[in-house]
C-alpha cells in the first residue's frame, strides 16, 4: 500500500486508537498485513470485534486484539493503560488516531470540552501512562494524528477547553485541538531527547471518516463530498509509524503521503507547548 512503509513488522506491537473505522481501521489492517501484533483501542467491543475478524481473515495475522478505550473518560483511559501494561511487554508504536468534531454543548465525563478532551487530553494521558514501557522497549514511535486545520488556530483559550463546546459546527474547537496535537508532539520530542522514542504529528488529508459524525447535517454531507478515502488518508500515519528513514527524526509535522511540512508558526511556540503539557498534567493528575 505504501512504498515507504516497512514491509516486515513481525515481533513488533502497535496500539491504534479509534481503529474500528476510517483511517484507524486501514492503519491497523496494514500493520497487521506486515506481521505486527496490533491492538485496537476503541470504545465499543461489539463494533470492533467484526473489524478484528475482518483484519485476521484478510491478512492471515491472528495477532489482532481489542482493548476498551473511551478517550472522553479519563477513568477509561487509565483502565486501558493498565490492561495494556499488563498484557504487552513491549510497545513499539502508539498511534493516537481517534478524534471527533463535537457539537455545541458537548463535554467529556470529566467536564472538559468534548473536542479538546477527546482529541488531546485523553491521548495525552494514554501516552504518558505508556511512555515508560515504550522507553523500555527501545526504539518506539508515537504518531499523533493532527490536521491541516491546526493552521487556523491562533492560540489556546485555557478557559474554553475546560467547558462545553460553544460553536454549532464545532470546527473552531477542532482546530484548537489539532494545534494541541502538534504542540504535544513537539514537547514530547523535547522531553524524549536522548531516548529511542520518537514522536510525529501527521495530517492525513481531509478524509471522509466518522470524525465528522457529530457535525449536524446538512453541513456534514456537504463537507464529506469533497474528501479523500481512508485508504489515502492512512498513508501519512503508516509512513511515520514505520518508515526506517524516519527513525532518526522526531517532533516534526508530516502531511499527505508522509511529506514533511512546516506547521503553523504557533506550533513552534515552546512556551505554549510547555504550558499545554503542564496544564494537561494538572488536568489528568500527573506530575508535570
Amino acid at each position: 500500500m505504501v512504498s515507504r512503509m516497512a514491509q516486515d513488522l513481525a515481533g513488533k506491537t502497535y496500539i491504534v486508537t479509534g481503529a474500528n473505522t476510517g483511517i484507524g481501521k486501514v492503519t491497523a489492517k496494514e500493520l497487521a498485513r506486515r506481521g505486527a501484533r496490533v491492538v485496537l483501542a476503541c470504545r465499543s467491543k461489539s463494533k470492533t470485534e467484526p473489524v478484528i475478524e475482518e483484519i485476521k481473515q484478510e491478512t492471515g495475522n491472528q495477532q489482532v486484539d481489542f482493548v476498551a478505550l473511551d478517550l472522553s473518560d479519563l477513568k477509561s483511559v487509565r483502565a486501558c493503560a493498565e490492561q495494556l501494561l499488563a498484557k504487552e511487554p513491549k510497545i513499539h508504536g502508539l498511534i493516537n488516531n481517534a478524534g471527533l468534531v463535537a457539537k455545541r454543548g458537548a463535554k467529556t465525563v470529566d467536564g472538559y470540552q468534548m473536542t479538546f478532551g477527546t482529541n488531546h487530553l485523553g491521548h495525552y494521558l494514554l501516552t504518558r501512562l505508556l511512555l515508560d514501557r515504550m522507553k523500555q522497549t527501545g526504539e518506539a514511535r508515537i504518531v499523533n494524528v493532527a490536521s491541516h486545520s491546526h493552521y487556523r488556530a491562533k492560540d489556546i483559550d485555557w478557559a474554553a477547553v475546560t467547558r462545553a463546546n460553544q460553536t454549532i459546527v464545532g470546527m473552531k474547537e477542532y482546530e484548537v485541538s489539532k494545534l494541541a496535537n502538534v504542540l504535544f508532539t513537539k514537547e514530547l520530542a523535547r522531553r524524549l531527547e536522548g531516548s529511542k522514542v520518537t514522536a510525529y504529528a501527521v495530517h492525513p488529508g481531509t478524509v471522509a471518516t466518522d470524525v465528522w459524525r457529530r457535525v449536524p447535517p446538512p453541513f456534514r454531507w456537504i463537507m464529506k463530498k469533497w474528501m479523500i478515502t481512508p485508504e489515502e488518508g492512512a498513508t501519512s500515519t503508516l509512513v511515520c509509524a514505520t518508515d526506517p528513514d524516519l527513525a532518526a527524526q522526531t517532533g516534526r509535522y508530516y502531511t499527505v503521503g508522509g511529506k514533511e511540512k512546516r506547521p503553523n508558526k504557533v506550533a513552534d511556540d515552546t512556551q505554549l507547548a510547555s504550558a499545554l503539557w503542564t496544564k494537561s498534567a494538572e488536568w489528568t493528575e500527573l506530575p508535570a
